[in-house]
């Protein structure tokens, strides 16, 4: 198969959809692997490194996506892309459709097969391409959550650990999956009082388990919600439903009840975002304030630390991608189930359940293309 790596074009976004290790075991698999020049060059990563495991260079994304079967990437096309995307290309990336009706009708006019990682899903619900992305932006999302609470960037001023002799800040994480889990660990390393909220009290459990008493565990319920936000100096939303449109756990009224200068982190933004007023936002300008709280609602977070963040995704791809050029998508998709739940289109049907039920759009079950 012959595979295609651009360089990727949203605003502030580093990574690159391969690093040369993934490069190297897809060309030893019989592949060929074109790479458009200095696509990796945001991540340290050099034009010569992936010529060294059997990449071959072109100069624009253009020929990429003409000579490529399959692209690999990272975020979802933008409209240049899409223009150059054709009929029964596959398009494996992530897409996050569910929070973006026109992105999900306009890839469905491009005719492509796109297979999602946001929704690759192991059993028990685990998601295994998102996880190591969902570490790197619950990580993440404290250390921009607390530089957006100094005073210069609009916050209420707090140091999150406190020093000798005053209060540390208020943390609230909001969903205890994998974004939440290194939000609050995050927070618990840097000196924050904590706590977490989930709608499972067995996760909670845990989390009580292995913290012993420096995080506080709190059920989500509405009422706890609305009396934690009132001391809380940095909310992170970490909510999940897998390929889904996330619900709203911070409406616009109840942001009266914060104080003035404190941070929404909105991590669930690629899904439409959990808090209701946040709205997607880039590196380049990446906040906002509505009532006095200032939101923090950059989609592509990971891109910041790409050199981290490509290894880790990489790291979780390439096995996938390898498989999918060996053996073409409808193969892999009957012989592995985590592969077919990532199927999000298919030349102009769409097929993931969950973007389908979010957007009221028509479903064209994928076990219809996989007979």
């Amino acid at each position: 198969m012959i595979i295609g790596i651009p360089k990727e074009i949203k605003n502030h976004e580093y990574r690159v959809g391969m690093t040369p290790a993934g490069v190297e075991l897809l060309v030893q698999a019989g592949h060929t692997v074109y790479v458009e020049k200095g696509a990796g060059m945001g991540s340290g990563l050099t034009d010569d490194e992936y010529t060294s495991v059997g990449a071959k260079f072109l100069s624009t994304a253009k020929e990429i996506f003409d000579i490529s079967e399959m692209i690999i990437k990272v975020k979802e096309p933008l409209d240049p892309e899409l223009k150059m995307l054709k009929k029964g290309q596959l398009l494996f990336t992530y897409l996050h459709l569910a929070g973006d009706e026109n992105l999900t009708k306009r890839i469905l006019e491009t005719g492509c097969v796109g297979i999602a990682y946001e929704t690759m899903e192991e059993r028990r619900g685990k998601l295994p391409l998102l996880i190591p992305m969902s570490e790197v932006a619950g990580r993440l999302s404290v250390q921009e959550g607390a530089k957006y609470l100094e005073r210069p960037f609009g916050g209420r001023g707090q140091l999150l650990g406190g020093v000798p002799g005053t209060d540390p800040g208020n943390v609230l994480v909001i969903g205890a999956g994998v974004v939440g889990t290194n939000a609050a660990q995050m927070a618990v390393g840097m000196g924050a009082n904590v706590t977490i909220m989930d709608i499972n009290t067995e996760r909670l459990r845990q989390l009580d388990e292995i913290y012993q008493g420096r995080m506080h565990t709190l059920k989500s319920t509405p009422w706890n919600l609305r009396k934690a936000i009132e001391t809380t100096d940095l909310v992170i939303g970490g909510i999940l439903v897998a390929g889904a449109t996330a619900p709203w756990v911070i409406t616009k009224d109840m942001l009266k009840l914060m104080k003035p200068g404190a941070v929404l982190v909105d991590v669930s933004i690629d899904q439409g975002g959990c808090f209701e007023c946040s709205k997607p936002t880039t590196h380049a300008e990446p906040t906002f304030e509505v009532e006095g709280i200032v939101h923090y609602c950059v989609a592509n977070m990971p891109g910041c630390v790409p050199r981290t963040s490509t290894f880790a995704l990489t790291n979780a791809t390439m096995q996938y991608a390898v498989d999918l050029a060996n053996k073409g998508w409808k193969k892999a998709c009957i012989e592995d189930n985590v592969v077919k739940t990532g199927l999000n289109c298919v030349e102009g049907n769409l097929t993931c359940p969950a973007v389908a039920d979010s957007l009221k759009m028509k479903l064209t079950p994928y076990d219809e293309f996989l007979k």
